[in-house]
């Protein structure tokens, strides 16, 4: 396999005495990352419960308030576990932590939502003082919802991306993080739109509870997902890419995409509560097109990891059926119940990782940047070795041991 950087000795990472106390070189960045994670989250959190739960409280009706808020809250956030499954189940190849999932889901809920609505509200207010209320609910939709939303969904990729890149390999990936920080946005403001409907139905005024869920959660739930996948993709091509220019424009032209995509939306249904309506056929079929734009990228990532295991039967450290099992779309499913279980879904990790470790070592070296990447290649091999011995224990019979793929056993197959 011509074109794959082999790693000398003098570039592995020291070998750790013990699996599990391997030294992290980005540890210093992640602690950094973890304490402005949490401070954004207190932040957030303190102005998303002082602009919406404490002045329920001091209205005229508060149990009708928090009432309808309840309301909001059964609406919203039911579907958001159906909605959380389409990108876990898309990404079948080295599927992301849950823990990294939960933490953009959680910014984007708690973090964007409060710093958002805090910055639409001032905005929304002086437009408001200039030009008079309908004006200022304009320049708030229109205007700086999409600039100021997209910027704060858009910090918690750029968080997985800068402070822990070892779980941030691409496009697949950016677009992931991405969809579960949008998707915890929409669920915070589906609360707050359904509970305003409901409401606005108890006090008599009008009855657009039915109406605000079909359109927010059923005909259009992939609003905000979509809008902040592109900056995602942005993400996804700056972590890619060997060329300097790009790594720094990426973000910054998949952001522009996200606000544009975003104004349009708000502009339309800030025109006339009917153009969404009638945009919806085109706006469904863009839906899709991105889908099917995620699962061609899903299925490139799959032969990626394919492609930078190839040598390792070569060198052996893998036999075909490894290889097989690790590049199967149900590999998780597969070695639960046929290779050990944990044992083997811990095999079929390790294996993405030395993979894309090497994938992302060997950009770095023809762009000649620096990358930690490398250094985890020796360790992980070892991983492999130590894990197929832990599946060989689980399954109660002696896996067979790799030996250097050779010309006379065939050629691979891709």
């Amino acid at each position: 396999m011509a074109g794959y950087p082999m790693y000398p000795q003098q570039h592995q990472a020291p070998q750790p005495p013990r699996a599990g106390k391997r030294p992290d070189p980005e540890g210093g960045r992640k602690m950094a990352g973890i304490v402005l994670y949490i401070l954004g989250m207190l932040f957030g959190g303190f102005l998303l419960f002082a602009l919406f739960l404490v002045p329920p409280a001091f209205s005229n009706d508060p149990g009708t308030a928090y009432t309808s808020m309840a309301i909001g809250a059964v609406l919203a956030l039911p579907p958001l576990l159906i909605y959380l499954w389409v990108p876990w189940v898309v990404d079948r190849y080295d599927p992301e932590p849950l823990w990294a999932l939960m933490m953009c889901l959680a910014w984007g809920g708690i973090a964007a939502c409060g710093m958002s609505a805090v910055v639409n509200t001032f905005f929304g207010a002086v437009a408001a003082g200039i030009g008079g209320p309908q004006f200022g609910d304009a320049v708030g939709a229109c205007v700086s919802a999409p600039i100021v939303e997209e910027f704060f969904k858009a910090i918690a990729v750029f968080g997985v991306f800068y402070f822990a890149k070892r779980e941030f390999d691409g496009i697949v990936d950016a677009i992931v993080y991405a969809t579960f920080a949008a998707l915890g946005f929409a669920a915070i403001e589906n609360i707050i739109y359904y509970g305003r409907a409901a409401q606005a139905e108890f006090a008599g005024r009008e009855n657009i509870l039915a109406g605000t869920f079909i359109i927010r959660g059923v005909l259009a739930p992939w609003g905000h997902p979509l809008y902040t996948s592109m900056t995602g993709i942005g993400f996804g091509l700056a972590r890619e890419t060997e060329k300097a220019w790009v790594r720094w424009t990426a973000p910054i032209m998949g952001y522009f995409g996200a606000v544009f995509l975003h104004f349009v939306w708000n502009t339309s249904a800030t025109i006339s509560n009917n153009l969404p309506l009638l945009m919806l056929p085109l706006w469904l079929l863009f839906v899709l097109a991105f889908f099917g734009l995620l699962l061609w990228l899903v299925v490139r990532k799959g032969r990626i990891i394919r492609k930078n295991l190839e040598d390792e039967l070569l060198l052996g450290n893998m036999t075909l059926q490894e290889l097989e099992l690790v590049t199967s779309p149900v590999a998780h499913m597969r070695a639960t119940f046929s290779w050990g279980g944990a044992p083997g879904r811990a095999f079929v990790d390790a294996a993405c990782r030395l993979s894309l470790s090497k994938w992302h070592a060997g950009r770095a070296t023809r762009a000649r940047k620096a990358t930690v990447s490398a250094d985890f290649v020796a360790p992980l091999r070892q991983d492999l070795h130590k894990l197929r011995d832990a599946m060989s224990k689980s399954l109660g019979r002696q896996l067979p041991q790799p030996v250097p793929w050779t010309p006379g056993q065939g050629p691979l197959r891709r």
